[in-house]
């Protein structure tokens, strides 16, 4: 048995021998290639570019690389590192990013939104293609070109590639329309669609005016100078201007904004680099309100050209910013084009506001904690109370007329408008945050079109519009059917908040922003705060 057994005794040691003879080769073959890679690294050092890297990577690496995702990435994560608002804009992604401040794009004119995995028409442009052709609010488009876009989870950036393409192009669009048995095809002759940066302008009433500005655009400037014109021609001699979630576009145009509110020769903004001279941005003579009352609106979402305009209003003394807390951008931009349809937009310069206070908040732990810092302000409580704002007693500034400002974070309202929490209106609280309210609003507008389509207009759909008792009764069953159960009290309670904001909905369904405003803003604190102000002047 002995020796039977005998050979078993060694072979833990022949098993260790092998081992490590595998590791030793191991090594040496490791070794011997990194002295190989070594020799090429070193070669590259003269070199050091991005492109050598990823060619090295792309011949060496253990498995497949998608190169120009490796550079894009490379680049991104390079710009990233240097501060929030530098940024890569690959060449697939260049018409989405421009678009939006070019003031136009060239496509069908439909505004939509996908339901039930259905595209929908919300509304078609006044004037454009798409309106021409024959197509309204409700239409479902279920064929682009021929191809199913119904029934397969599209998103939205699928469907503007489908629909968005050069002018003078042609789609065929296939619609199914509420009563009618069979779809209808449309071809559309695709054109150029402005997007305006002024969702509304109107007249609150005889004396107050009002303008939500959602951008800062190619247009920007002459759209307002327009409005204002036009305010001014039906008697309004008081304008409240919200910049609420505005996340600003151009600078020149945001200049060109203040410009219209201060009287000549005033001190708008003043930017500044390391390799960039400081440029001095002035007012002119052209203001179309330059010596009437104002108020401008801000709120957390209002950053970069939005700060610009309220700290030329603020620092000059020109008018009374009501609000919270505005983000914080105080960082210009250039945008450079490369050569294979990509773009740079990188961070050259500073801004200053007229009492030379920079609004840009820290950013040196990075650039997601950087946009956390709004929950901070949450957690922490600014967004409920004036007296949780952290403010740096050492960036404080005077106005000429005497008004302490403050830098290092943003712009601080004159007056404070805390978040509308509506702590005690639950089944109002829970039919907003869970979008049932929203979806209800539209699935009514939807299935009550022709009786709908009887108002001429906006302002006589909010004159005689009411939502009654059986619609809320409407309402509440669907609100249960969607999970949202409360006792008759708190149904009750919610009542006027919810009738308030259904109809609200509902004209924005049928009338875009020029239905939802009028009859949203008198229910809104900071507008009303406004309002009050303009009452005072």
């Amino acid at each position: 048995m002995e020796n039977n057994r005998r050979p078993y005794i060694y072979l833990p040691i022949a098993f260790a021998l092998v081992l490590v003879i595998g590791i030793l080769t191991g090594y040496f073959m490791m070794r011997s290639s990194f002295m190989q890679n070594h020799t090429l690294l070193r070669g590259m050092q003269g070199k050091s570019t991005l492109s050598e890297l990823i060619r090295f990577i792309d011949q060496n690496y253990v498995d497949s690389v998608d190169t120009k995702k490796l550079n894009d990435e490379a680049i991104t994560g390079m710009l990233l590192s240097l501060d929030p608002h530098s940024v890569y804009i690959p060449a697939s992604e260049f018409a989405d990013a421009n678009d939006p401040l070019m003031g136009n794009f060239e496509g069908i004119g439909v505004q939509f939104k996908i339901e039930r995995d259905t595209v929908m028409v919300i509304n078609t442009i006044p004037g454009g293609p798409s309106e021409k052709v024959g197509l309204l609010a409700g239409d479902r488009i279920v064929r682009v070109d021929g191809k199913n876009i119904a029934g397969i989870k599209i998103v939205n950036e699928k469907v503007m590639k489908l629909l968005k393409g050069p002018k003078d192009t042609k789609v065929t669009v296939s619609i199914f329309r509420r009563g009618l048995r069979k779809m209808n095809d449309f071809t559309i002759t695709r054109g150029v669609i402005p997007t305006w940066s002024i969702d509304i302008s109107y007249a609150v009433n005889v004396e107050v005016g009002y303008v939500k500005l959602s951008k800062f655009s190619a247009t920007t400037g002459d759209e307002l100078h327009n409005a204002l014109v036009d305010l001014k021609g039906k008697g309004v001699r008081k304008l409240i201007l919200d910049l609420r979630g505005n996340s600003g576009g151009y600078l020149q145009e945001a200049i060109a904004v203040a410009d219209e509110f201060l009287p000549d020769n005033k001190l708008i903004v003043y930017t500044k680099g390391l390799h960039r001279p400081k440029q001095i941005a002035k007012s002119t003579s052209e203001g179309v309100w330059d010596n009437l009352p104002m108020v401008v609106l801000i709120d957390e979402g209002s950053a970069s050209a939005s700060e610009i305009v309220a700290g030329a209003i603020q620092d000059n003394d020109r008018g009374t910013i009501i609000g919270r807390r505005s983000f914080g951008k105080g960082l210009v931009q250039e945008q450079i084009g490369l050569s294979d349809g990509s773009a740079l937009r990188l961070t050259v310069a500073r801004y200053y506001t007229p009492t030379g206070r920079s609004i840009q908040k820290p950013y040196t732990k990075g650039a997601e904690e950087y946009y956390m810092e709004y929950y901070h302000r949450m957690t922490d409580g600014e967004l409920d109370n004036a007296d949780s704002i952290k403010m740096n007693d050492s960036l404080k500034f005077k106005t000429a007329g005497g008004k302490t400002v403050y830098g290092g974070g943003g712009i601080m309202p004159d007056i404070f408008v805390p978040v509308e929490r509506n702590t005690g209106l639950k089944f109002y609280n829970e039919s907003i945050t869970k979008g049932i309210l929203y979806q209800f609003a539209f699935d009514y507008t939807d299935r009550n079109r022709a009786m709908l389509g009887t108002f001429k207009d906006a302002t006589q759909f909010d004159r005689m519009f009411k939502v009654t008792g059986g619609i809320y009764s409407e309402y509440i069953t669907y609100a249960e059917k969607n999970g949202i159960k409360y006792p008759a009290a708190e149904i009750t309670a919610s009542q006027q908040r919810i009738n308030e904001l259904m109809k609200s909905y509902i004209a924005r369904n049928l009338y875009d922003s020029k239905g939802f405003y009028p009859i949203y803003l008198p229910t809104d604190k900071a507008f009303q705060k406004a309002v009050e102000t303009l009452g005072k002047k």
